[in-house]
Formats: C-alpha cells, sequence, structure tokens
C-alpha cells in the first residue's frame, strides 16, 4: 500500500492543522510584557548597582579599622538614622515643654499683675541633624535665588551687547577659577564690618554662608546664560527686527525662550557647585547645617561618630540628586525644546 504521509495533500494538511494548533498570544500576555518594558525595565539595572555598591560596601567595611573602630556598614548606619530622628523627637518634646512652661509662667504673672509684659525666650538647645539639614537646604536655596536675580540680568546684557560682553569677560575670567572658600575670609570679615545691628533680621552665620554661595552660583549661570543669548539663531533675530519689538519685548518673546536650555545649564551646574561648597563651607566657618555637624562628629570622636558621619554623607549625596532632579523638572516645564533636557 502507498504511504499517504509523503504526499502533498498530507503535507498541507498536517501544515494547516499546526497554524490552527499553534498558541496565540492573548491581550494579557501582551499587557504583561509591555508593562515590564515600560515599568519595571528600566529600574533593574539602577537597582542591581546599589545592591552591588552596598555589597561592596559592607565587605569593604568589615575590613577596615579605624582609631574609632571599624569603619561603618549598611547596617551601622541605616542604625544610625534611627538613632538620630529618636533625638530629633526628643528634642522637640523638650522645646514644646520649655515654651509651654513658659506660657504657664506667664500667664500666672499676668493674672497676679495686669501690668505685667509677657516675654518668650528662645529656645536655645543644641540643633538636631534634621534640624541642620533643613538649615544648609534654606542657606543654598537663598545664596541660589540671591545669584539667580543677579546673574542672569547680566548674562542677558552681556550676550546681547558685544562692547559689554569685551569689558566684562576678562574680570569673569580672573575671578571665574578662584574658590568661594577663598573668598570665606572676607566674607566674613566684611560681613562682621557691614551687619551691625542690635536686632538682626538673620544671624551672621547665615549671610556669611548665603553670600559665599552666590559667588559660587554666580559664574557659571552668567556664562551660560550670556552664550545661550549670543548664539540664538539669526532668523528669530530677524523676525524680531521685522516686527520691531522693543527691547523688553524681543528679550521677553525672541531672547529667553531661546536661552532657556543653556540657561538652565547653567542654573544646574551651579546648584549642585553650590551644594558642595555649602558643606564645605559650613564645616570651616563652623556656621550651623551639616557641614558643622559632619565637624562636630569628626571632633567628637565616639564609637558611633564614623557612622553619623557616614549617615550625613548618604544624605548630602541624596539632597544633592533631589535638587539637581528638580531643576530638570523645571527644564522640562519652561523648555520649548523638550530633547535639552532629556537628562
Amino acid at each position: 500500500m502507498e504511504s499517504t504521509a509523503d504526499t502533498p495533500q498530507a503535507t498541507a494538511g498536517a501544515t494547516a492543522k499546526s497554524a490552527v494548533i499553534a498558541p496565540v498570544p492573548s491581550d494579557r500576555d501582551i499587557d504583561l510584557g509591555q508593562l515590564f518594558s515600560v515599568t519595571l525595565k528600566p529600574f533593574i539595572a539602577p537597582v542591581v548597582g546599589i545592591a552591588i555598591f552596598l555589597m561592596l560596601w559592607s565587605f569593604a567595611a568589615k575590613n577596615i579599622e579605624t582609631s574609632l573602630g571599624a569603619f561603618p556598614g549598611p547596617a551601622a548606619v541605616a542604625e544610625q538614622f534611627g538613632n538620630l530622628y529618636d533625638e530629633h523627637r526628643v528634642s522637640s518634646e523638650k522645646e514644646a515643654a520649655f515654651y509651654q512652661r513658659q506660657e504657664e509662667r506667664n500667664t500666672e504673672r499676668v493674672a497676679a499683675d495686669p501690668a505685667y509684659e509677657p516675654r518668650i525666650r528662645d529656645y536655645t538647645g543644641k540643633e538636631t541633624f534634621l534640624d541642620q539639614i533643613v538649615t544648609s537646604l534654606l542657606t543654598v536655596m537663598s545664596g541660589f535665588a540671591l545669584a539667580a536675580v543677579i546673574a542672569i540680568p547680566l548674562g542677558i546684557a552681556i550676550g546681547l551687547n558685544k562692547t559689554l560682553s569685551a569689558a566684562v569677560n576678562p574680570v569673569i575670567q580672573i575671578f571665574k577659577p578662584v574658590s568661594p572658600l577663598a573668598w570665606l575670609p572676607l566674607v566674613t570679615m566684611v560681613v562682621s564690618a557691614v551687619y551691625v545691628t542690635s536686632d538682626p533680621m538673620f544671624a551672621k552665620s547665615f549671610v556669611t554662608s548665603v553670600i559665599t554661595v552666590t559667588l559660587c552660583c554666580l559664574w557659571p549661570m552668567m556664562i551660560n546664560t550670556a552664550l545661550g543669548v549670543a548664539t540664538i539663531d539669526k532668523d528669530l533675530v530677524n523676525v524680531s527686527r521685522v516686527l520691531r519689538l522693543p527691547a523688553l519685548k524681543h528679550v521677553q518673546k525672541i531672547v529667553l525662550p531661546a536661552a532657556v536650555p543653556l540657561i538652565f545649564t547653567g542654573m544646574r551646574m551651579s546648584l549642585s557647585i553650590a551644594w558642595m561648597v555649602l558643606i564645605a563651607a559650613e564645616m570651616l566657618a563652623q556656621n550651623p547645617g551639616l557641614g558643622k555637624f559632619v565637624w562636630d562628629e569628626f571632633q567628637n570622636g565616639s564609637s558611633s561618630s564614623l557612622a553619623r558621619i557616614m549617615a550625613a554623607v548618604v544624605v548630602i549625596g541624596l539632597i544633592g540628586f533631589m535638587l539637581d532632579r528638580i531643576m530638570l523638572t523645571l527644564q522640562r516645564y519652561v523648555s520649548w525644546d523638550k530633547n535639552t533636557a532629556a537628562s
């Protein structure tokens, strides 16, 4: 008998049957695959990288002995975060009790003597780790805002006027390489001599730190703003001339939108550098902030000092990263060219 397995009809039938039986991916499978690739896949590499870093850190910490004991690993640092928060909570309770006692005492004295004028003394307890974080953030943002108010208008003026650019450029090139920490002694002396008042609005240490941060932020912001303005597309300038826009309208409608990417590049650079400089300035000048916290713990020399310093280092890095992400988000929001704010 002749076998039908090798005939064309049998082959075609087998192919059709296999085509019918082959599984077809469902919508649910496709959705899960897209969900993985869109939401989960981008996080795999960073998570793996952090895990490897923590493993290397833990391994290295076990093999490093210092005069204060073993170098702190991730577990010791995590424990100190809890201790620092507990210290802040206890300090907050003491502060609340301090003001409550004053209020009760003043109430009693006013009841006994209606002519008595109550006075509230400020709490003079030691600033906690969280208080130092807030102080440093307020300082860096104040100095950064002051620098932006000065540097961006100057950068626009320099970018629009070649004569002004030629006149100011030597000054910028001379003072740009100077570390703001070199200005710190001069700034401290000037603030002490000029900022003299019996009822200061801000502490001298705060003013000194703000001016130091401002000096740090000025140059990158000013240079990038001037560069962004000077490199505007000539077609846009010609459109402004054809429309006969006034100078302020020209800056508002043409210059600023076109220069926004480079302006924000300068602002991101300035803010990152300012955060680093502020921590160093707080350490050198012993001004309140995270820098002073690190220095005080170093001078303390207790068994937990290294872990507390490492906790501060982690926080400093995280805050620097968040500040950069905030500036990047603002750039994406205000910039017309989204590709320039992609990273």
